[in-house]
């Protein structure tokens, strides 16, 4: 398409030199991308995945490199994986110790998958873009959504101890925590929900951030209410959760 339909052109005088990198003559293409209308990430990726790659093949000697802010978000994005798999790992270890099982943290941290869905679907719904503050908002999650798993599986394991069988543990166990999980989610989301409605232009940076953490909780949140107990009692009808009849047995028969 012609450029001038895309761009607003304006030309004006430069600086009167050569600009060379490893003796190599270059030049640098500048842009400054609307938020509210592009993702400037999307942008880069497909210039390095498509046209510029078709252009160094037509132009002899043409090389070129994705620099600024594509260059730093590349950075950040790296750091910001390297950070959520040691608090994978951090968070899995506390569990492990707290739960005396290699099973029931894996029960545990599988509601962060299920609030990674509510952050596709929360960016879908809102029309807005998967950015960096997007990222940093499905890493905080790691470490809230297991809060209510935890409380869950405690309270499905007590059950467990005065007796009942794991599948009427675990449904005893939601019935009990609906309320409080409940109302635990709903301020922490009314509380964001005015920022999901601002319009100004300082708040675009910061509502992705929001997006991600509000649908991811809700999401997560009332998945968790219905697999995470289905999940426990799968994995104790084949042997891999504990079910503590061992310690449940000893008070039954000093009950008879």
């Amino acid at each position: 398409m012609p450029l001038d339909t895309v761009v607003t052109v304006q030309e004006a005088r430069g600086w009167s030199s050569i600009t060379r990198r490893g003796g190599v003559r270059t030049l640098t293409v500048q842009a400054k991308v609307d938020g509210r209308i592009g993702n400037a990430d999307s942008i880069t990726a497909r210039l390095a995945d498509g046209f510029l790659p078709d252009l160094a093949v037509r132009v002899p000697g043409l090389t070129f490199e994705v620099a600024g802010q594509a260059a730093n978000s590349a950075e950040t994005m790296g750091s910001i994986l390297r950070g959520f798999l040691i608090g994978i790992v951090d968070v899995y270890l506390i569990l492990s110790f707290q739960f005396r099982s290699y099973v029931e943290p894996v029960i545990v941290m599988l509601t962060i998958p299920l609030a990674f869905l509510g952050v596709v679907w929360g960016h879908v719904l809102m029309g807005c873009n998967i950015s960096m503050p997007s990222l940093v908002g499905a890493a905080s999650l790691a470490g809230i959504v297991v809060n209510n798993a935890i409380l869950l599986v405690e309270v499905i394991r007590a059950r467990i101890e005065d007796g009942l069988a794991v599948v009427q543990a675990a449904g005893e166990a939601v019935r009990s925590r609906f309320r409080p999980i409940f109302v635990s989610v709903t301020t922490t989301i009314l509380g964001m929900a005015p920022l999901l409605a601002e319009t100004s232009t300082q708040a675009q940076t910061l509502k992705p951030l929001v997006i991600a953490v509000v649908f991811g909780l809700l999401t997560s949140t009332v998945l968790v209410l219905m697999v995470l107990p289905a999940l426990y009692s799968i994995l104790a009808d084949v042997g891999l959760s504990r079910t503590v009849t061992s310690d449940a047995s000893p008070s039954s028969n000093r009950a008879v």
